[in-house]
């Protein structure tokens, strides 16, 4: 007989391994709305079958903790179930011998602090504070709620400018966020439990794309009322496009020469073509609303004298100031702010970074934006410098894997401490600290911390620091808008408490963000404008949508966007991504689940046609 045998997997292995895939993408398509504490429990019950049963908090404990959890959903707890679940919960995390038992009774533990209210709910009136009405997902997770099963079957049937009047019932900007937006849509999206989520955001650029010039609804009667848009953003354009339709008469007031924020200065035009832009502006336009450009608040004008010019105030000003590093010598020529450089880009002044080396810092899609620019302005070499891993960053994958497509270097874990300069005050490098990651910090991100190796320089002409940005608020400070750590601070409904007639919304309550969450800010604070004028006018959309279809949805692989290659595409600011073709998008239109019909859309009736 042999001493040793060659492991191969056995049949009942292979089907677990593939029962553990399928319970991934359930996870990853768990949509929102599910009631938290039967969540708890179904996950408890999966972490007790792991356990090997040789430690008594695991083997025991962990049985205990699924049993108060059942009492808890059975009505057969009281108030001091949930003190009991939090002590045994703690002493199991404290005392389990591996990490499948104490990871287990954390799990417990951060869910009966983080909703106890779901707990106290099942106990006192035995039901969970989630009703059974469960959104679609991908019209939960989008910050603006647009009908996106919708637009998805219209594009299916080819009615490409109803696809397009369907999105401008939420969204004003479908040709720019077909092209920039990051798609939260896709992240709950149920198909991921047959193979990979719908491609939501190609779906949308294709519609676009082949509808051509799609005019806007008609507005409402006029109203006579008047409203002050303070900024000419996503966020400000949004609001003033939802006030118009309402018969509100709106003017926006924009500090720059053009429209469109950081839509147009703060996003390169390789992602985001400037024609493409102004055909959402114009779009907006020709709603009525008048515009006044380079007039600065707080200069030219003060939120007072809007205030008393206008029926209702809207503040939308977004995040366009750059923050400081705060290391040696970043006032030397050749240390500019990333929010600087694509302000000048947008603006049609491109710098010229011939044969320079050129180091950002930051780890964003803001740093991406400049490094992948910065290639394209002639730059010799491009470095990233970013204190965490690379998979620690907060910018797009698409975006990093384009920039080192572009031939961009990545340097990781290495924390910028000092800027050299050279006798006439020129950057000639960056020195940086590598660094070594520790424990995990309250936001759930590995910490860096500084490694034992010697601090390293990396030679640079240009150093480009892209660490996030803020908000002009001094003016708005000064006038008795509340102002808090930086930001205005606001109500969940874009009012601002004891300054009646005066909302703001977007990047300059939250601070910076993406897109789609001002152009969400710019529809919540429209309809909360028009209850405040006295008024209740309802957006709606009259477009028909197709039936949902009644064949099957095999398992198929999703399409993604393709881009021009990378050795033609840094040469210039031209859209480096390709659109859908016909028979691409028909295949994936027709991935669609449809939940908006089958599942608890049903019960909700799959949409809502109004707001």
């Amino acid at each position: 007989m042999s001493r040793l045998n060659i492991v191969t997997q056995s049949t009942a292995q292979t089907v677990v391994e593939g029962l553990y895939r399928d319970l991934e993408r359930r996870i990853v398509a768990s949509p929102p709305g599910l009631c938290p504490v039967d969540m708890a429990a179904s996950f408890l019950k999966l972490c007790h079958a792991q356990t090997c049963g040789k430690c008594v908090p695991c083997r025991v404990g962990l049985g205990q903790l699924g049993n108060l959890l059942e009492d808890v959903l059975n009505g057969d707890a009281t108030l001091e179930t949930i003190d009991l679940i939090e002590k045994t919960a703690r002493a199991i995390t404290n005392s389990a011998d591996c990490a499948i038992g104490y990871e287990a009774a954390d799990m417990v533990l951060r869910g009966v602090i983080g909703f106890r209210d779901d707990y106290e709910e099942h106990i006192l009136h035995g039901r969970c504070t989630c009703s059974l009405n469960q959104p679609v997902p991908c019209v939960a997770l989008c910050p603006a709620g647009v009908d996106i099963p919708g637009y998805i079957a219209l594009v299916s049937e080819g009615r490409y400018a109803d696809a397009v009047r369907l999105i401008r019932k939420d969204n004003p900007f479908p040709t720019a966020c077909g092209l920039i937006c990051e798609h939260p849509c896709e992240a709950r999206c149920r198909r991921n439990m047959i193979d990979d989520s719908i491609n939501i955001r190609g779906l949308k650029r294709f519609a676009v794309d082949r509808a051509g010039d799609v005019p806007v609804p008609k507005c409402f009667p006029p109203t006579g009322k008047t409203v002050a848009v303070i900024g000419g953003g996503p966020g400000g354009l949004s609001a003033a496009y939802y006030l118009a339709l309402m018969g509100h008469k709106v003017t926006v007031y924009e500090k720059r020469s053009k429209l469109g924020g950081m839509l147009r200065y703060g996003i390169p035009s390789y992602r985001l073509p400037r024609e493409q832009l102004e055909k959402d502006i114009n779009a907006i336009l020709s709603t009525g609303v008048q515009v006044k450009t380079k007039v600065s608040i707080g200069d030219d004008l003060t939120i007072m004298d809007l205030r008393n010019q206008y029926d209702a105030v809207y503040i939308a000003i977004g995040a366009h100031t750059d923050k400081k590093i705060g290391i040696e010598g970043e006032d030397a020529r050749g240390v500019i702010s990333a929010v600087e450089m694509l302000r000048e880009i947008g603006s049609d002044r491109l710098p010229d970074f011939t044969g320079k080396n050129v180091v950002v810092i930051g780890g964003g899609n803001v740093a991406m934006d400049v490094t992948r620019s910065a290639v394209r302005l002639g730059a010799k070499k491009v470095s990233v410098a970013y204190r965490r891993r690379k998979v620690d960053m907060t910018a797009l994958p698409d975006e990093v894997e384009g920039a080192i497509a572009e031939g961009c270097e990545i340097l990781d874990l290495q924390s910028p401490r000092r800027i050299e300069v050279d006798e006439d005050g020129n950057a000639v490098a960056l020195w940086v600290k590598p660094q070594i990651i520790g424990k995990i910090d309250s936001a759930g991100r590995p910490k860096p911390t500084d490694s034992q190796e010697e601090e390293k320089r990396i030679p640079a002409d240009l150093v480009i620091v892209a660490i996030g940005q803020g908000i002009e608020s001094r003016h708005f400070q000064e006038a008795g808008v509340p102002v808090k750590r930086g930001v205005i601070e606001a109500l969940s409904w874009s009012g601002i408490e004891n300054t009646p007639g005066v909302f703001a919304g977007g990047d300059c309550v939250t601070g910076p963000a993406t897109v789609i969450r001002a152009i969400a800010a710019g529809k919540v604070a429209a309809a909360n404008i028009d209850t405040y004028l006295g008024y209740n006018h309802v957006i709606k959309s009259d477009v028909e949508i197709p039936a949902a279809r009644l064949d099957d949805r095999p398992a198929c692989g999703r399409i993604n966007m393709t881009e021009r290659d990378a050795n033609e595409r840094k040469n210039d600011f031209e859209l480096i991504e390709c659109g859908m073709t016909c028979e691409e998008a028909n295949q994936e239109s027709r991935r669609c689940l449809r939940c908006d019909h089958f599942g608890y859309g049903v019960f909700k009736g799959g949409r809502t046609t109004k707001w």
